[in-house]
């Protein structure tokens, strides 16, 4: 019988120091200031305060605020530190003061470089980013000096969504261009004919925090809201009177389309040339998230040819762009220079809660808007190494097999041991399950604090159970399956006959593999990309595969096949350096004998 294992306790931020970090944990971001428990035995974490260095018994804290912050997060720092305001302050200005500090808050225009973090020699406990990106603050650097990183990403959500009616709205009445015109002496009221939106379909790419307000305000315009975002939730989702859609359906109907999602290497530039290609003629385009998901020069060739009727962008890739931009001097195109967070409303809830979360942090405590943590000491990562590396590939395989629009709901993870339910501590490996599943399509840093948390917010529920083995427990893990509940699979051999998507891998020689597919046993090892097939059994499939593969340059790193018996159903797991193009795949895809397949990266 499977034994089922106790959540696991939340850490706070113990005050000890890793002075040998391995590689392998600046990678991924783990906690390092833990106690020295080995994380594989299971006792009650002791909760320590993070130790913050005075010049006296009776010192406050010093808190460095290097952007301009409400004065509301600003009453919250002085009750507890002493906070120099100290704005536009050059690289060398800021290298010299951070060695007294305690704490640094910043926007988006200071770069908290490995420099800032080795000027500090150590006293820098906590960076606050006043807002939700975080491509200015060097997040290994932070892990390694033992620096907390927090954000703020709540706190814009109203205003971002409101800017992206504002421009939805403006655009389809040609506000700017007829004012522009008005303020040019004329009067055009046949040229800047505008067009309805009651009853139009937007399409929302990303139904998060701001996607769903945005659905919300569109729906009192009278429009028909359709959504597509692999993690959303269908029940809230129908409540708010939205139809979650697949990717393509949304864009092939969809009269105005409204970007909500953030730039990860799955979502860059996911409006591009074959995009366009699939979208009615005359769509509008609503950009309020980043500016890295278009392909900015398909987006001009879209609006030349018509595909494109306007669109409407506070974000872009370069920001800001350079002043003969095609995109921004296109006469159909509304640019704003990234107003999205730009009401005094939003910046005193930004003040605020970015004041919070480093108060808390000083105080000791680990917020949930941490986007980093401390390493994990080295003995434990030694032990652990390979089955963190397993764990997170299993997830992120686990995500890619996922199909529709319902997303992922339901996980459970099954861990095979020799080792009792009181010696085994999983909190590590469910955090880098977690971080497969969610990382590849969102800007979330997860970690051993936030997972549980992170996993929450976006309604997936992860449940563990251990199967008790024989033998030794020297060995920590003998194997771990993920399965995903109540989803349809783009790879309907990966269902088990539970009726859930499952993966199973093992660590091999320090090596990571994929042992079982749904109910088919394989021997994959997990690097690089993959290809699966479920084929019927014959001779020639490995050749015939290998030669198309072959064909298109494409090198293969191994094949291995499981089958039920000869003759009948086998699944193939073919490795490859590079990913093939689709013409390759769909060649594959037309091997008679091949009955279904996909293409996952690892």
């Amino acid at each position: 019988m499977a034994a089922t294992l106790a959540p696991a306790d939340r850490l706070a931020a113990p005050s000890l120091r890793l002075h040998h970090p391995s590689s392998l944990s600046r990678r991924l971001l783990l906690p390092s200031r833990l106690p020295a428990t080995p994380l594989l035995r299971h006792r009650r974490p002791r909760v320590v305060a993070m130790a913050i260095e005075t010049d006296g018994a009776n010192s406050k804290p010093r808190v460095l605020v290097a952007e301009k912050l409400g004065e509301a997060g600003l009453a919250l720092l002085k009750g507890l530190a002493d906070v120099d305001c100290s704005y536009n302050l050059s690289p060398e200005e800021l290298r010299a003061k951070i060695a007294l500090c305690d704490a640094l808050i910043v926007r988006s225009g200071t770069k908290v470089g490995r420099d800032v973090f080795e000027s500090s020699g150590g006293k820098l406990r906590v960076v606050g980013r006043a807002g939700v990106g975080i491509d200015n603050v060097d997040l290994a650097a932070a892990t390694e000096h033992g620096c907390l990183v927090v954000n703020a990403p709540t706190a814009n959500t109203v205003a971002a969504a409101e800017h992206g009616i504002a421009l939805l709205t403006a655009m389809a009445r040609n506000i700017p261009r007829s004012d522009a015109s008005m303020k040019a002496g004329k009067w055009e009221r046949n040229k800047y004919v505008g067009v309805s939106l009651v009853g139009k379909r937007l399409a929302i790419l990303g139904f998060g925090k701001v996607g769903s307000e945005v659905a919300r305000r569109a729906r009192g315009l009278g429009m028909h809201v359709i959504a597509h975002d692999p993690y959303a939730a269908a029940d809230r989702a129908h409540a708010m009177g939205v139809e979650l859609v697949t990717f393509d359906e949304a864009i092939a109907s969809a009269d105005f389309i409204s970007l909500h999602m953030p730039l990860t290497p799955s979502t860059s530039k996911i409006l591009n040339d074959e995009a366009f290609a699939k979208m009615k003629k005359g769509v509008r385009v609503i950009n309020v998230a980043r500016g890295g998901v278009i392909d900015e020069e398909a987006l001009v060739k879209a609006l030349d040819s018509g595909v494109v009727a306007q669109a409407a962008l506070d974000v872009f890739t370069k920001e800001p762009p350079s002043a003969d931009s095609k995109l921004v001097l296109h006469e159909k195109v509304i640019a704003t220079p990234h107003l999205g967070a730009s009401t005094v409303e939003a910046q005193e809830e930004v003040a605020i809660e970015i004041a919070e979360a480093v108060i808390g942090a000083l105080k000791g405590e680990l917020a949930a808007t941490a986007v980093n943590a401390p390493m994990v000491p080295a003995e434990v990562l030694t032990e652990l190494a390979p089955f963190v590396v397993l764990a997170e590939k299993l997830g992120r395989l686990a995500v890619q097999l996922v199909a529709g629009g319902g997303g992922v709901k339901s996980v459970k993870v099954t861990y095979a041991s020799a080792r009792t339910s009181v010696d085994l501590d999983t909190r590590l490996l469910r955090a880098m399950i977690t971080k497969g599943l969610i990382e590849p399509i969102s800007d979330v840093h997860v970690n051993l604090v936030n997972a549980d948390y992170t996993a929450k917010k976006r309604g997936i529920r992860i449940t563990e159970e251990r199967i008790p083995l024989d033998g030794s427990p020297e060995n920590p893990i003998e194997s771990i399956q993920v399965h995903i509940v109540n989803a349809e699979s783009k790879f309907p051999t990966a269902v088990s006959g539970t009726g859930e998507i499952t993966v199973e891998g093992r660590v091999k020689d320090g090596i990571p593999h994929l042992t079982k597919v749904g109910s088919f046993q394989v021997d994959a090892s997990m690097e690089g990309s993959l290809i699966l097939c479920r084929q019927v059994d014959q001779p020639g499939m490995i050749g015939t595969v290998g030669s198309i593969l072959g064909e298109q340059n494409v090198n293969v790193s191994y094949m291995s096949v499981g089958r039920i018996a000869p003759r009948k159903h086998a699944v193939m797991a073919i490795g490859v350096d590079e990913e093939p193009t689709k013409a390759a795949l769909k060649k594959i895809g037309d091997i008679p004998a091949i009955e279904e397949f996909v293409f996952l990266k690892l």
